[in-house]
């Protein structure tokens, strides 16, 4: 599907009639894939590379365009089981206007804020920056959903909270590769700002996008090496918690076995003491009592 925008007052608003600022084509058909290629004249392989998401982030110079493919986070959605997965995006600076592509919808709002007259540089700028601001909301999402199941696995057995951290490891893991990739993308897009059309305003703000980029990277890095410092701890919970409660449940067997052993002893099939008295029974039922009283004592005093 390809979508046009414009900028109408200092805003990207969508329209149908040229001209446009802006389009965006996330999960291109075959014909949308031949109006790229021969009338916008894509490479074929970048084409399909934007369209991979397992692509390396990489920058590459054509006669009629500048090609970006970058990393963006993918909507979240509840099938995932806590794994927050990242997608490729091809960005294709013209003269004219900005391309983006990408094969799942990609979360461009509608109504961006320019600011007034720009560039399709400057533009490209704004969406990094938003994809940046993208990154650290998920980073912040990550963290809050870890330490609610830090609190439930203090309490739980199961592995399924533990099953659940795994995957936003994971998630960490991706997304470290990711600003990693876009960091690399971005340095050399400053390095090579002139040749790709950018004013010396838009390389100053390009610079501080590298800077962005880089903090949410250390921020990535370092909740990744707190989840994956504090994993063997939070396994150790669940392992201690299944022992205390094996431990309980072997206490309470012992409880019930001991009084269980005197009436047994006084339930056998042969002329024992006691069988002629008329309060037997309840002569029986006091000393089980008693051996349950003394075994409740010496779990008190051992501690157990």
């Amino acid at each position: 599907m390809i979508r046009r925008y414009r900028i109408i007052d200092r805003r990207l608003q969508p329209v149908d009639e040229p001209p446009f600022n802006c389009i965006i084509c996330s999960t291109p058909d075959d014909a949308e894939r031949h109006y790229l290629t021969s009338e916008l004249h894509l490479d074929e392989h970048t084409l399909h590379s934007a369209l991979d998401p397992d692509e390396v982030s990489r920058l590459e110079f054509e006669p009629e365009h500048t090609a970006l493919i970058y990393k963006h986070p993918a909507t979240y959605i509840a099938q995932d089981q806590f794994l927050f997965k990242v997608n490729s995006v091809g960005a294709f600076i013209f003269r004219d206007f900005l391309l983006f592509l990408s094969a799942t919808e990609l979360p461009i709002p509608d109504g961006l804020s320019t600011g007034g007259t720009i560039t399709p540089a400057g533009l490209f700028l704004k969406i990094i920056n938003r994809t940046i601001t993208h990154f650290r909301e998920h980073l912040r999402i990550i963290s809050k959903i870890a330490d609610e199941l830090e609190d439930k696995i203090s309490a739980a057995l199961s592995n399924q909270h533990l099953i659940h951290l795994f995957a936003l490891q994971k998630s960490l893991v991706y997304y470290v590769e990711a600003l990693t990739s876009n960091h690399g993308v971005l340095e050399r897009l400053r390095r090579q700002a002139t040749r790709a059309g950018f004013t010396d305003e838009e390389i100053e703000v390009l610079e501080d996008t590298l800077i962005d980029n880089d903090q949410c990277l250390k921020q990535a890095e370092i909740a990744t090496n707190i989840l994956a410092n504090l994993m063997d701890a939070r396994v150790s919970i669940v392992s201690n918690n299944l022992n205390v409660l094996m431990k309980t449940l072997n206490i309470i067997t012992i409880g019930i076995m001991v009084p269980t052993l005197v009436v047994s002893a006084f339930s056998m099939n042969v002329r024992i003491p006691l069988s002629t008295l008329t309060y037997a029974f309840w002569i029986i039922i006091g000393l089980a009592m008693l051996s349950a009283v003394g075994f409740w004592a010496v779990w008190r005093f051992k501690k157990w």
